[in-house]
């Protein structure tokens, strides 16, 4: 053997062992964090529970339209006791109008008003902070104007998640099915997220919830001094708040499609990367081991494939590489497309590993893009 093939010999060498580095790490995300979604079982309700009343808290800037759809619906709940409060943000439209007719109609129903000023932060920590102290009771619910809860359930299927020593109570937001792969692809990053921060609380790792449908008490609220700390940025009001009020297991999830409020999605590329971009704005905020945990499955991922792919253009251990590709795409599809299948995303679920590969590249590409300050429309 010349030193050419040595030294080709030797590179195949190393590049089989990175492949089973990066097979190791992704067999592990599965066997030691998302395997744990799958074990959680949907509690159910006793009869003997005493729901605490709860404040429901909306923040709302023109979103006329989707209050008079949403208000009813919440109102309509199967709930002994609860308020709802609903922020109006510097509303140009009809908002304030609506709402005061509401209120005629709903006794439970609370406005607060902050009207047009330059000099307010956009963002909604300024809103929810005021519904928070305008709030009759001690446990809080919060969603969005373009929610729509499935059921008449929801809060109390929420509720239940809390007790004496759990006071933050992580739910799921999932977007409307549509047409079109633009659809598909927000649905699947949703639900992959969900899976993830799910995942990475049952693993006592929270780092995230949705501001869409999430639950916690004046306690958790007043704990860290609510937005203080993170005010000056936009967002972070339902990931930043987590990372810094969940505790000592004092959080908990809430995955029973019941608790489920799916919002409408953005309907345009445009839209949707600005939606993103603000989403990725605080994780340069995360500390340094959620953010290594968070990014080392993709970039992990990304080389797989890419040592697999080199394995077999060098014909080295194909047999080898294939078996353990395949068998981990297997075990991908049992663990993490029954997770998908859990959050009632089926039709991604049958395609989980082309979407999880397009995926752990499309994602880290938008990241990298438009990884700068975005601009805010509120």
């Amino acid at each position: 053997m010349n030193l050419e093939q040595h030294s080709m010999t030797s590179m195949n060498q190393w590049l089989f062992m990175a492949f089973i580095a990066f097979w190791i790490i992704q067999f592990a995300y599965l066997l030691f964090i998302h395997l744990r979604f799958l074990r959680v079982k949907p509690k159910e309700i006793p009869q003997t529970l005493a729901l605490p009343p709860l404040s429901v808290i909306v923040a709302a800037r023109n979103e006329s339209e989707n209050l008079y759809e949403l208000i009813p619906l919440i109102l309509g709940q199967d709930y002994p006791s609860f308020e709802v409060i609903v922020v109006n943000n510097q509303s140009m439209d009809d908002s304030k109008w609506l709402l005061k007719a509401y209120q005629r109609q709903y006794p439970n129903l609370h406005v607060v008003e902050l009207e047009k000023n330059h000099h307010l932060r956009p963002g909604k920590k300024l809103p929810l902070t005021l519904a928070v102290r305008a709030a009759s009771f001690d446990h809080f619910v919060f969603t969005d104007a373009d929610c729509r809860p499935t059921s008449t359930q929801w809060l109390a299927t929420m509720a239940k998640g809390f007790s004496a020593t759990t006071d933050i109570v992580l739910g799921y937001g999932p977007y409307f099915h549509k047409k079109g792969f633009l659809n598909r692809l927000i649905r699947f990053d949703t639900a992959w997220i969900a899976l993830n921060y799910f995942s990475f609380a049952l693993s006592g790792l929270p780092y995230m919830g949705v501001g869409r449908n999430l639950a916690y008490s004046r306690k958790a609220f007043e704990s860290v001094g609510g937005f203080k700390s993170h005010y000056y940025i936009v967002s972070g009001d339902d990931d930043l708040f987590i990372q810094q009020a969940a505790k000592k297991r004092n959080y908990t999830i809430s995955m029973e499609e019941e608790s489920f409020c799916p919002s409408a999605p953005e309907t345009t590329w445009k839209r949707w990367v600005f939606q993103k971009r603000r989403h990725y704005s605080t994780s340069s905020h995360y500390n340094v081991i959620k953010k290594s945990l968070l990014g080392i499955y993709p970039v992990s991922l990304f080389f797989l494939l890419v040592s697999f792919l080199s394995l077999l253009l060098t014909n080295t251990m194909v047999w080898v590489s294939l078996g353990l590709f395949f068998g981990l795409i297997l075990i991908k599809w049992m663990v993490q497309g029954r997770g998908l299948f859990k959050l009632k995303e089926k039709r991604l679920a049958w395609f989980f590993p082309l979407w999880d590969f397009f995926y752990a590249i499309f994602i880290p590409l938008v990241f990298l893009l438009l990884n700068r300050k975005p601009r805010n429309k509120w």
